[in-house]
């Protein structure tokens, strides 16, 4: 049967595909000898670590023709490059390099001139290669990168191929990507991007951020297709366009981060800077769901803009609706390597840098063009960019803007231009104006959460007693808002103090009592179970602080933190809970963290935008809301969140409602119902899903329990699942019902169910125990199921218990007169092989006896030999295996010395001659302790062992496959 193979299927394509587009193809040995290896014949890791990273001959040449008065000794750059940090700083320093930032000295005229070592404005003046098993050793570690990408002799892209029969495929080349930055990173300061495909997907990143919601799927028209998405991925276009301006380094709570824009960010800034370079249009509308980048897409289209010639010195202006953003701005501007940006602190400061033609960037506050004269600047070459631009511009502030600024070009940015209000309607008639159908560009809630980019909400009404009165709602609240129009918090506040009635029943001293105990109740057997932490929303302050005192009631205090905006005015009561900025930022950065308090943040306005904590999943929320405010606000759950190391991953955000606005959802977000269904859907779809799952696929796993789960049902059920496709049916379709268990539950609903999921859950870990060596699922059940199954397992002693047998004579017998041909002692007899090899991992006969007894599994589970021949080949290993353990005991031998022992004796080595050399050969093992960590020891060690077998075998190559056999599996039992 021909089936695909990693190289065939997938490298061997890649390569030829990157061909047709203009990479030249470079075969292994030709890489290495560009990269200064030496010659062949050597170990591979001595000759890797005479090489280097770079094609040595290609980088000059280009560093030369692009720089003509360059006079430095070229193994000078390699210098500078060998000292660059090799962590996320060295990568953004090298990539200075590539961009064009650094400089070199010219001694003629006695100054720093810019270093150019790609030519970005004609590219076909760059020498394009890739190549394959780029391998690489530091001394420690070595590894080999499937396939690389080098542009002038410099590798900035590598690709992880899989073979797409492997389950998990792309996950296990990301997880190898992660290991090359642990024992590797000096691959990764020049390497700039990554991908991982089994030639169905492809999953695109950045290097230096390999956590998995920042890397994204390379979209195509066709599922598959992977030669369209080598040629459009890896154009030389594309890869240039990403050196060149869409990687960008960024400071996020006082750490440097690295990130990519994705494929609708990089479509955005492309057409925002076409708009604003168009003689005839001078409006555009960008319109990008929230938590999708909207920011990052602002800042590298102000970018591009100022650096463009066509742009002929312009003045940029970013305008901001939040005072937090600022400071995040200009320090993300600055980390974009511009100089020429100024922050217009005041009205007077604008007023003045757009009098005197300030050229650059300018930051500021909408609010700042409040009176601002008429025509103060009248060029063509101003661009502004607005965030949130569904708000900011409404009103008079949008008049004096563009009364003062006639002839600039706007972009309005937003995530929420709600069409159905005035606002909403507005900010198509202000920026879609140039645009059919009302924006320049879009990228909508349904695409975000398909992409991954964004989660899917579910909101749940708490119980009607504490919900507020639908006539005084409906009365002070949903008509009042949908008159006046609702864009941002201080509006809906406004709004919200004439709810007197409305208020009055929200900060009722009994409903507030209530709603903490059901809040507490919900949080510890709902959320908390899960790791996730979550925001409770107060109408105002002095709500906030009598949710924090009713809270501690019922949860440990450091659970819950109050965060609002204080006032000098304040009563004592609400300065009790005012914060410094110090204390603010630190209860930021601990809320985001897994497993440290606050578990629960008491807002009211502050962090309802722009906060991005993607661990929070719940809100509570107890304040009147709806259009942009409860759009933005029930964003903040929507953020994807994956910890590897507690096997989390966030199916989606969570709002519980305690004020009734989700029971009107048309009225409360005035989307289309397409969008609005898009956006938040009942948590009731949830349990509809559970049900159906329950009832359509769990019957058939639960008739593989006959007799109450004795042996047989085990023997039964191992044997079911020997097919490895059903195993995967079964661990896909079980993990999906123990998300939506886990999610439920507590819960009434589920009564009916219990028994049957945890019989099913019983299922499961009877087959991953006795299957999933290398399962990528899961570790471990989630915590309420990890308690159900306990519970079940113990009442009914449902489980697989593994019967590991010691290696030895008198136990071997017994086992073969048991006549036990059941699966499950198949599955017994290997795992007590891994278990043996585990503990004595220093004995290398074992290591290759797991290997063959994994084997044997495989074969097995392939239905290629049945469960008695099975059997047979492992008793027959074990068989040996004693045979192998008495001749050493009767030798006096440790495990290092019989190996080598045994291994000459098969080589012909006389038995005399054999004794003595593994004698030897031991000692040398002895002597260099590190060998496996230092390139030195293993060079001696490898000399010491060479000799010793050269005294006895004249034949080198056999010496040669002597030595290789020997230090194969002794590298891997040490």
């Amino acid at each position: 049967m021909i089936q695909p193979t990693e190289h065939k299927s997938v490298q061997a394509r890649i390569l030829q595909y990157a061909e047709e587009i203009g990479w030249g193809i470079l075969s292994r040995s030709e890489a290495e000898r560009k990269r200064g290896f030496l010659a062949e014949g050597e170990d591979a890791r001595v000759r890797a670590r005479a090489g280097s990273l770079y094609f040595y001959d290609v980088l000059f040449q280009k560093v030369k023709e692009f720089n003509p008065r360059y006079m430095e000794d070229p193994a000078e750059l390699l210098e500078r490059f060998k000292l660059l940090k090799t962590n996320i700083y060295g990568n953004q320093d090298f990539l200075g390099f590539l961009r064009e930032q650094a400089t070199f000295y010219y001694a003629p005229e006695k100054r720093e001139l810019n270093l150019k070592l790609i030519d970005y404005n004609n590219p076909g003046n760059n020498i394009y290669h890739v190549t394959e098993e780029f391998y690489y050793f530091n001394g420690h570690h070595g590894v080999r990168e499937d396939v690389v990408f080098l542009i002038n002799g410099i590798p900035v892209l590598v690709i992880e191929c899989k073979n797409a029969m492997k389950d998990e495929a792309i996950a296990i080349g990301i997880d190898q990507i992660r290991r090359y930055h642990r024992e590797t990173p000096e691959l990764f300061v020049p390497q700039q991007l990554f991908t991982s495909t089994e030639s169905i997907g492809f999953s695109y990143g950045a290097t230096w951020n390999l956590i998995r919601r920042n890397i994204f799927n390379w979209k195509h028209e066709e599922i598959g297709n992977l030669e369209n998405k080598i040629k459009t991925f890896c154009s030389t276009e594309n890869i240039l366009d990403y050196l060149r301006e869409f990687i960008i380094f960024a400071e996020k709570d006082d750490e440097l981060n690295k990130f990519i824009l994705r494929q609708h960010q990089k479509t955005a800034v492309q057409k925002v800077v076409q708009r604003c370079h168009s003689p005839q249009k001078m409006r555009g509308l960008v319109w990008h769901t929230q938590g999708s980048g909207k920011t990052f897409t602002m800042i590298k289209a102000a970018e591009m803009l100022f650096k463009a010639p066509e742009s002929d010195k312009p003045t940029i202006l970013l305008l901001l609706d939040r005072n937090e953003l600022e400071d995040q701005m200009k320090k993300n501007l600055k980390a974009l390597g511009l100089s020429n940006v100024k922050p217009a602190s005041n009205i007077q400061k604008l007023n003045q840098l757009l009098k005197e033609d300030y050229r650059g960037i300018i930051v500021c506050m909408m609010h700042k063009f409040r009176d601002m004269p008429e025509a103060i600047n009248t060029r063509s070459n101003i661009y502004v960019l607005i965030d949130e631009a569904h708000r900011t511009t409404g009103g008079d502030l949008g008049n004096f803007l563009m009364a003062g600024l006639p002839n600039a070009t706007y972009i309005g940015f937003t995530g929420t231009p709600v069409d159905k209000t005035a606002y909403g309607r507005g900010t198509f008639k202000t920026f879609g104006i140039d645009d059919k159908q009302g924006y320049l560009h879009k990228y909508p809630i349904s695409e975000s959460i398909e992409d991954g980019t964004t989660l899917p909400l579910f909101y749940q009404i708490a119980p009607n007693e504490l919900l507020v009165p639908k006539d005084i709602l409906e009365e002070e609240f949903l008509k009042l808002s949908d008159q006046y129009g609702m864009t941002d918090i201080a509006e809906l506040n406004k709004i919200l103090e004439r709810a007197v009635n409305t208020k009055n029943f929200l900060k009722g001293k009994s409903r507030i009592a209530k709603v903490a105990k059901y809040v507490a109740e919900h949080y510890n057997e709902n959320v908390e179970p899960l790791g996730y932490k979550a925001f409770l929303v107060g109408v105002d302050r002095p709500a906030c602080v009598a949710y924090k005192k009713a809270l501690d009631q019922y949860l440990p205090a450091e659970y819950s933190e109050v965060v609002y905006t204080g006032n000098n005015n304040d009563s004592a009561e609400l300065q009790a809970y005012h914060l410094d900025p110090r204390r603010e930022k630190e209860i930021r950065k601990q809320f985001i963290r897994f497993g440290e308090n606050p578990k629960i943040l008491i807002v009211t306005e502050k962090l309802l935008t722009g906060y991005d904590a993607p661990i929070l999943y719940a809100m509570y929320l107890d304040k009147p809301m709806r259009d942009h405010t409860l759009l933005q606000a029930i964003s903040r759950v929507n953020r994807p969140y994956e910890n590897e190391q507690q096997q989390m991953v966030k199916p989606h955000g969570f709002v519980l409602d305690f004020v009734g606005i989700f029971e009107n959802l048309e009225k409360a977000l005035a989307f289309d119902s397409d969008e609005v269904n898009a956006i938040v859907k009942d948590l009731n779809l949830l349990k509809q899903l559970f049900q159906k799952k329950m009832e359509t696929k769990v019957p058939d796993y639960l008739l593989l329990v006959k007799s109450g789960f004795t042996d047989k049902d085990t023997d039964n059920i191992i044997e079911h699942f020997r097919d490895k496709e059903r195993r995967k049916e079964l661990f896909k379709e079980y993990k999906e019902i123990e998300m939506l268990y886990e999610i439920i539950s507590p819960d009434k609903f589920l009564r009916p169910y219990l028994d049957h999921y945890g019989t099913l859950s019983a299922i499961y870990a009877i087959v991953r125990k006795a299957y999933a060596r290398n399962v990528y699922v899961d570790c471990e059940f989630l915590a309420k199921t990890n308690d159900l199954v306990r519970s079940k397992i113990d009442s009914t002693e449902i489980g697989f218990e593994n019967e590991f047998v010691q290696i030895d004579k008198d136990t071997i017998d017994k086992i073969k007169d048991k006549n036990n041909d059941s699966p499950t002692r198949v599955i017994n007899l290997v795992m007590s092989i891994e278990k043996i090899a585990e503990e004595k991992s220093d004995d290398p006969f074992l290591v290759g006896l797991k290997e063959r007894a994994e084997k044997v599994q495989t074969q097995y589970e392939e239905r290629q030999i049945t469960t008695q021949e099975a059997i047979a080949e492992l008793l027959k290993e074990l068989d040996k295996e004693g045979e192998r353990k008495n001749e050493q005991a009767k030798k006096g031998f440790d495990g290092l010395s019989f190996f080598v022992f045994r291994t000459l004796l098969n080589a012909g080595i006389t038995e005399s001659d054999a004794e003595t050399t593994s004698v030897k050969i031991r000692e040398a093992f002895f002597e260099y302790p590190n060998w496996q960590k230092s390139e030195s020891e293993l060079r001696e060690l490898r000399k010491k062992v060479s000799f010793a077998i050269f005294n006895i075998e004249n034949d080198m190559n056999e010496v040669t496959l002597l030595v290789e056999k020997l230090f194969q599996l002794i590298g891997k039992a040490y």
